[in-house]
């Protein structure tokens, strides 16, 4: 919702991507219930919606760059070889330990700082080398990973800005470095708070997160539209679901929604039936 308004705000085009890179892990059905679920709360995206299932020869395109400079290594550790290890500890840099054996593409990452203003939250910097090492591009089991495919499509899809939860502010300064790799443009990031129950768990996981219910598309984006720090009041509980959309999108302004990787909600109610995200 945060995302969406944004870009409505700002007369700008808002982009659906379908991020579905896993197969192995994917829900038969669930991209097309996240398709009807934007379309019951009233999202109105722009072009095609992309899915990243049909994009393995740009990602391999980019690898491939990155491997013929040099900026690339195969790695065959294991889980069980990392341990508890944060931090990649560098140990396949100049040649794989184990010989016959599946490999991992990890980016060589070098020291110093990625630095960036978050329209949200602020300056946030981070010494990629220092905090993860040398990150992984694709996996031992040949697909690609995350932060490959979306830097990567952030580019093809010309995305300006991104608004996204804050549990990805530190995956940023990652995309950053490899985006500067490839001489691909940085997008204006803010990220906002994710919920969370009142003793840290994430609320989309919780026991006691509401369900989304269509009947009650408006009712329900009022309420996110207080937690993003819009004040909405009596008045708009009869605006339908346009009025209200078109109420919060005259508001919008990224300086109201509360600071802070996470956001409290004590008043969620019992769930019943499957979880809404």
């Amino acid at each position: 919702m945060a995302s969406y308004l944004d870009a409505r705000a700002h007369a700008g085009r808002w982009l659906l991507r379908i991020e579905d890179l896993d197969p192995p892990r994917e829900v038969a059905g669930s991209a097309a219930g996240i398709l009807h679920t934007l379309e019951a709360f009233g999202f109105e995206w722009d072009g095609a919606v992309m899915h990243q299932k049909d994009r393995t020869a740009h990602y391999a395109a980019a690898l491939e760059d990155l491997r013929d400079r040099g900026l690339t290594f195969e790695c065959s550790c294991s889980r069980l070889h990392l341990g508890d290890e944060d931090r990649y500890p560098g140990s396949c840099r100049e040649r794989p330990l184990s010989a016959g054996v599946a490999t991992a593409t990890r980016m060589r990452v070098d020291p110093g700082f990625v630095q960036f203003a978050d329209r949200i939250q602020g300056i946030f910097r981070q010494d990629v080398a220092a905090a993860v090492g040398d990150v992984i591009l694709k996996r031992r089991d040949g697909l690609h990973a995350y932060l490959l495919a979306v830097v990567v499509d952030d580019a093809a899809q010309q995305v300006s800005h991104v608004v996204r939860g804050a549990d990805l502010l530190d995956n940023t300064p990652r995309q950053i470095y490899l985006q500067r790799l490839l001489g691909l443009p940085t997008p204006v990031y803010a990220h906002v708070p994710v919920l969370v129950e009142v003793g840290g768990a994430k609320l989309a996981k919780s026991a006691r997160s509401v369900r989304l219910e269509a009947h009650q598309a408006a009712t329900q984006l009022r309420r996110v539209f207080e937690l993003l720090g819009l004040e909405p009041g009596a008045d708009l509980a009869d605006a339908g679901l346009r009025g209200s959309w078109a109420w919060a999108i005259d508001r919008w302004k990224t300086m109201t929604v509360p600071k802070g990787l996470t956001l409290a909600v004590e008043d969620s109610a019992p769930a019943q039936g499957p979880t809404g995200r």
